[in-house]
């Protein structure tokens, strides 16, 4: 067993991570906004001051309602209207990142949003990624990109086609986000069914800011392999005293099936899915050996980063760096790339990273796993 005692911030910030829960429109940095909006001559801003603006987005963000969390992404998506702008925001993303520690990360956001001054969605596409690439080779940090549909809008069957398009050049899944209420997913089966026929891949966000049923859904209508936010799914395990009684028949079929649950501690409480950090069901899930993930969401709107995320569940939930590295590895095991891809990150890139910070700051305990990629 790891002691108790407060990991140093510092072996948090150091430690290698990995992002699959992002979004490219909710993380852009308050400067470049201001920046960009000049540019392209976007007048909508409350501030031009980068501090303040900063604190407009998460203090909007903050009022525990999905739909009222991303009413931010008006100005976001408003200043993302060109490939240079696009690439910019990618390539200082993975700048970000690098700062942050990831050595992966998986990228998400919604082409619809990004066509106002006349691009299409094969030239926003290419922006991010050409962003997102030079990112790479400067900072060293791999990534995938996910094309993200809205569940408000009918052109998830369009968006599952541009995706697959980009298969060979980056694009690594297939998403459906925006505000659950109204808009379950099995309305998107087509295009979820065009997905799994292209062998392709499938995170849904479900469980944020409606209940288990949008998860089942999600897992049985419409095949996802990963679940964004999953916070609901605690309505579907028996508590009593504070302790695991029942796991419901869909809890069950998560548990069994591996299914990874892309968390985002802050980001949850900001939206009002959960009531807050300490009643996030998080704990319960890792305790009953769910495949939990920790993750950003929107670094912008919830003011965050990997290593906050990691130093709230820390300090909420008394995660050891031995537990820390564990949940690395879940994400690494769940990300979008081949399988070779993901088992060469974690023993030359993970593994080796977290054995050096342990041995620099003195961190007792064993790492959770050891042997051959045969036993992950």
């Amino acid at each position: 067993m790891e002691n108790l005692m407060s990991l140093p911030e510092i072996a948090i910030q150091e430690m290698p991570k990995v992002q699959l829960h992002d979004h490219l429109d909710g993380g852009v940095r308050p400067d470049t906004v201001i920046e960009l909006a000049k540019e392209q001559k976007y007048n909508k801003l409350p501030t031009q001051d980068p501090g303040e603006l900063g604190e407009w987005f998460h203090r909007g963000a903050n009022r525990g309602s999905l739909p009222l969390y991303l009413e931010g992404f008006a100005h976001t998506c408003g200043v993302m209207q060109t490939a240079d702008a696009l690439e910019r925001v990618a390539y200082e993303m993975m700048e970000d990142m690098k700062k942050d520690g990831v050595v992966y990360a998986e990228t998400r956001f919604a082409p619809v949003f990004h066509t106002d001054k006349g691009l299409h969605w094969e030239d926003v596409v290419n922006a991010v990624l050409r962003g997102l690439e030079r990112g790479k080779k400067d900072f060293g940090v791999g990534y995938g990109l996910i094309i993200s549909a809205m569940r408000n809008m009918k052109l998830s069957e369009e968006m599952a086609q541009l995706a697959v398009d980009f298969r060979e050049r980056g694009v690594v899944g297939f998403d459906l986000a925006g505000e659950e209420g109204g808009y379950p997913p099995k309305k998107h089966v087509e295009a979820f069914h065009y997905i799994q026929r292209q062998n392709f891949n499938i995170t849904i966000h479900a469980g944020e800011g409606f209940g288990k049923e949008s998860i089942w859904q999600a897992i049985q209508w419409c095949g996802a392999h990963r679940i964004g936010h999953a916070t609901r799914l605690i309505e579907d395990i028996v508590m009593a005293d504070g302790k695991v009684v029942k796991l419901g028949t869909l809890a069950q079929y998560v548990l069994d099936k591996r299914i990874p649950l892309e968390i985002c501690l802050s980001s949850n409480v900001h939206t009002g899915a959960a009531k807050s950090i300490e009643e996030h069901p998080f704990r319960i899930y890792y305790n009953e050996k769910f495949r939990v993930t920790l993750n950003t969401d929107n670094r912008l709107m919830s003011a965050t980063t990997l290593s906050k995320e990691f130093n709230i569940a820390e300090r909420v939930f008394h995660l050891s760096f031995g537990e820390m590295e564990k949940l690395t590895i879940n994400a690494m095991k769940s990300a979008f790339i081949p399988y070779g891809d993901r088992i060469r990150i974690i023993y030359e890139v993970i593994k080796p990273r977290f054995k050096s910070i342990r041995e620099k700051y003195k961190i007792d305990g064993e790492a959770p796993y050891g042997g051959s990629p045969a036993k992950i």
